[in-house]
């Protein structure tokens, strides 16, 4: 059994109940961002189907642009979702809110899949599947604070890092589930049968992946940070007020490592796509493989980036990788230019950098907030600079090289971000391997005024 103390120096005996304890954690934080990603890359691909069934037929250019839209608006709601489900966490628990969330994402879902398109119900379709989708992007606001806090909390203090890593491997997976169907359902229907009932078929698989999810929830026990802070009657009134008058500092140490993980994230596995084709000249089929192999090589080193942070310390590595994209950025797109073996190597390279900010950004950033409003303070700066700067990165690439008439704006663009991550990563002090719940946790108690008892 585990013992947990205040103390970081303390070495950590690692039993076979642990590792158990770990693979139930991993799977229970992993599985909602699983199904997160599987739908938003069902729904991505799918947009010209998705036009077709939920808007007038008259112009697919409109028809198109608005599903876009809607995809737009569940990245706006996400902040609001940080702001209900974050503090929600810290008072009633991860296990709660990680049940919560995955219940909601699932069911919207499911009901997506459900929903009857334009030409039976006419403008009904497309008003309620913008409804559906801001209950998805509602509570996936409420998805990555929550598991990030669990797994944190739930993993033995030296493999900390690579537990949390395995919530961006949930992530990878579900964006590769969500494609690999795609292209199933392109192989294997024409066109009349993927607008006839085709493109309901990811929405639907998402129904028992979540309710497979939602049993793995209910059956794990919240954090031992968290009940001991239940324990000790710790647990904070108003999260949210308390993390803005005592770690504002940590919010933006947070929001920075964040931001240098979303840009990058998009820019390689979304925006790259259509960089190869519109500047390029690579086929589609092409530029796809590349993002796949990326994909699967994030799979594959991500955990391993987590597990080396464990040993040599999350800032060795998180310095390191943001120091090499705002080395290599640049350069990797000229290299682009030189034809598609050189495209390959760029991207992979990127690639590699990008695994190595996914392994070790959610657990600094956990570690880095007190127990008692980690959940608030993961969620806030997660969703705002994602809403900032996450969905805006393939318009901004297409504005910018087209104000500038360079094709090479993406570089600098990444460096950018790369010396933000630098800055927030060197303002952060060591955490690997450190408690959880510290003495502020208690400490804070003192700071507690009659306004939060009553919050």
């Amino acid at each position: 059994m585990r013992t947990w103390n205040s103390d970081p120096t303390t070495t950590e005996v690692e039993t076979a109940t642990d590792v158990v304890a770990l693979r139930k954690s991993v799977a229970a934080g992993a599985v909602g961002v699983f199904v997160h990603w599987f739908d938003w890359a069902a729904y991505a691909y799918l947009a010209g189907t998705v036009a077709t069934v939920f808007f007038p037929a008259e112009n697919s250019t409109t028809g198109l642009l608005a599903v876009f839209g809607v995809f737009a608006v569940s990245f706006g709601i996400r902040p609001v979702g940080a702001l209900v489900f974050g503090p929600l966490g810290d008072r009633i628990g991860r296990k709660r809110t990680l049940s919560l969330v995955i219940f909601m994402m699932s069911g919207a879902t499911l009901a997506i899949g459900l929903l009857p398109g334009y030409a039976s119900i006419g403008i009904a379709a497309p008003v309620l599947l913008v409804v559906l989708r801001l209950i998805q992007g509602f509570a996936a606001g409420g998805e990555f604070g929550s598991a990030a806090s669990f797994l944190a909390e739930s993993a033995p203090r030296r493999r900390r890092g690579f537990g949390v890593s395995w919530l961006e491997v949930g992530s990878l997976l579900g964006f590769l589930a969500g494609s690999f169907v795609f292209l199933l359902l392109s192989a294997g229907l024409d066109d009349h049968q993927l607008t006839s009932w085709g493109w309901r078929i990811p929405f639907l698989v998402s129904a028992p992946l979540g309710v497979i999810g939602l049993i793995i929830r209910n059956k794990i026990e919240d954090t031992p940070e968290y009940r001991a802070l239940a324990a000790g009657d710790a647990v904070p009134r108003s999260p949210v007020r308390e993390l803005l008058r005592s770690h504002k500092r940590q919010l933006l140490q947070a929001a920075g490592l964040m931001a240098a993980m979303h840009v990058p994230f998009y820019a390689v596995l979304t925006y790259l796509v259509t960089y190869e084709t519109d500047h390029l000249g690579h086929s589609a089929d092409s530029a796809a493989l590349l993002s796949t192999v990326i994909s699967l090589l994030g799979v594959v080193l991500v955990p391993l980036f987590g597990l080396l942070s464990d040993r040599v310390g999350r800032k060795p590595v998180f310095v390191g990788a943001t120091a090499a994209l705002l080395v290599v950025s640049t350069p990797a797109f000229l290299l682009m230019r030189t034809g598609l073996a050189g495209t390959w190597v760029a991207g992979l390279l990127l690639g590699v950098i990008l695994a190595a900010i996914l392994g070790t950004y959610a657990v600094w950033s956990a570690e880095a907030f007190p127990t008692r409003t980690r959940q608030s303070g993961l969620s806030i700066a997660y969703n705002v600079t994602a809403a900032l700067f996450a969905g805006t990165v393939p318009y901004l690439m297409t504005v910018l090289i087209s104000v500038t008439g360079s094709s090479l704006v993406p570089g600098p663009y990444l460096m950018v971000f790369a010396v933000g991550g630098l800055v927030a990563a060197l303002s952060l002090r060591e955490t690997a391997g450190s408690a959880l719940l510290r003495p502020e946790d208690t400490a804070d108690l003192a700071l507690r005024t009659p306004a939060d008892d009553a919050a």
